[in-house]
């Protein structure tokens, strides 16, 4: 056996399905439409499924320190896979969870980020913030309905 040789060759790279840089402005401007309709401004950031940000827009007048919510509310949820409005029932029952884990940078343990997901596969997360935690869920699903995901 050739020694400079593995003796079994591994892939070097694997394929990862992320949002489309289209999908994504599709979705976002129809966010920031939603949250007019409530008559609330918002940001609404979109991630790619590494939690890359693929995409921002933030409606004038929108609270400056949700621009890192809205964000890290995306990351959180294409990082874990499931609405950040979950976390406080996975938190509630485990003490040493919810002490340890919402000290994590970038967690968002309240409601506004969905991931999204296309054909069962997770593509990215949106997050939104700027109304209440209900209101932020709502107008992120409007973006997922707008690309065919809700």
């Amino acid at each position: 056996m050739n020694k400079t040789q593995p003796n079994h060759v591994a892939p070097l790279s694997v394929s990862q399905a992320v949002i489309s840089s289209e999908a994504a402005s599709i979705a976002l401007q129809a966010t920031v439409a939603h949250a007019h309709s409530l008559g609330i401004a918002i940001n609404v950031a979109i991630t790619d499924s590494a939690g890359v940000l693929a995409g921002f827009l933030r409606m004038p007048g929108a609270f400056l320190h949700s621009i890192d919510i809205a964000i890290d509310k995306a990351y959180t949820s294409a990082s874990f896979g499931f609405p950040t409005s979950k976390w406080m029932d996975i938190l509630a029952g485990d003490e040493a969870l919810r002490v340890g884990l919402v000290e994590r940078p970038r967690l968002v343990v309240f409601g506004g980020g969905l991931p999204i997901v296309e054909k069962g596969q997770r593509i990215g997360g949106i997050g939104v913030s700027g109304g209440s935690a209900e209101q932020d869920e709502d107008c992120a699903r409007a973006g997922l309905q707008a690309i065919g995901l809700a």
